[in-house]
């Protein structure tokens, strides 16, 4: 039987935002088929909204699709027993995430508002993840990856709020200051809030502020979270495909054994106004049906173990610690 895979991120969510959108449309590397035929078992799907206007509409829209799915014959609610059971074995589980906390709260309103939409959130999709509460840009809550912005006041807050509520931070599109001050934050008031970056690469391989500097990475690592592999090739190297495998190399040397998983970060890109970055993703990572693929190099360039762990073993631990 083919190894089980894990994926940390994906914006399929996103994408059935769309009326024409179907689950089956091979132009989406997370779509139906090519899940079933990486043998996805868990895949988190993200809800995303950018910081502006109607960020919380779609955010919640998005949470109903998710509880649509849930009921779609091929897929079923994720847990650390309802993969096990026999009825689900030939489903793919999935589990809701949050991609910028704007799609809770927008710029305008009440943070007791916006946390009773996030409540609604979670009463739709059974189970938030995590919580990654900036994206490329700055929001109430801090500065994204394209921004210098530390934790604000209403992020204190936000972290105060789910900190005894089982659900991780995701570090993947903060700015290195908001990073380290979610990091400090949690520290100060000796929470239990678990973290992870859960599609990132390692800045030290490809230069990207989306990529994590060493620092960072090895606080992840210090704090048992996860680092997702992004597939897209921006943040691998531009120009070429196998240094996916340095990264886990890096990674390793950083002593991520435990900690590497993957979050390839699939989304619908055809209509991605910088028609520059087309292809986003490498040919042999453009979709989710190369991931045994993908297990059978890092087999012969590590170990079988290793690649247990990154294509599951690592996701499921981390999810078991906090569930």
């Amino acid at each position: 039987m083919n190894t089980i895979n894990v994926d940390l991120h994906c914006d399929l969510l996103y994408y059935l935002l769309s009326p024409a959108s179907v689950i089956d449309d091979k132009e989406l590397g997370c779509s139906l088929p090519y899940l079933k035929e990486g043998n996805v078992k868990l895949q988190v799907t993200a809800i995303y909204a950018g910081t502006g206007k109607d960020s919380t509409h779609y955010g919640l829209e998005q949470s109903r699709l998710f509880s649509e799915l849930t009921q779609n014959e091929n897929f079923f609610l994720f847990s650390n027993q309802s993969y096990k059971k026999p009825e689900n074995s030939g489903k793919i589980g999935i589990l809701a995430s949050i991609e910028n906390a704007s799609s809770f709260c927008d710029e305008k309103e009440s943070l007791d508002s916006g946390f009773k939409k996030l409540e609604t959130i979670i009463e739709n999709t059974g189970k938030v993840l995590y919580i990654g509460i900036t994206h490329h840009l700055e929001n109430r809550f801090g500065g994204g990856n394209y921004a210098d912005t530390g934790l604000k006041d209403d992020g204190k807050v936000l972290i105060d709020y789910i900190s005894d509520r089982k659900i991780a931070v995701d570090l993947a599109h903060t700015s290195d200051q908001l990073a380290y001050d979610i990091l400090n934050y949690i520290d100060q008031k000796n929470y239990s809030v678990p973290v992870l970056a859960s599609h990132s690469n390692y800045r030290a391989v490809c230069e990207n502020n989306r990529n994590l500097p060493d620092e960072l990475a090895k606080e992840v690592i210090k704090r048992k979270g996860l680092i997702g592999l992004n597939f897209i090739k921006d943040y691998i190297d531009p120009d070429h495909s196998e240094k996916l495998y340095e990264h886990i190399r890096y990674g390793l040397e950083l002593g991520g054994e435990n900690s590497i998983a993957y979050g390839a970060d699939y989304f619908y890109y055809k209509d991605h106004p910088d028609t520059s970055r087309h292809p986003f993703f490498f040919t042999g990572h453009s979709d989710a049906s190369v991931y045994p693929m993908i297990n059978e190099e890092i087999k012969e360039k590590f170990s079988p173990e290793l690649a247990g762990k990154i294509s599951h073993k690592n996701a499921l631990d981390f999810i078991e610690s906090i569930v």
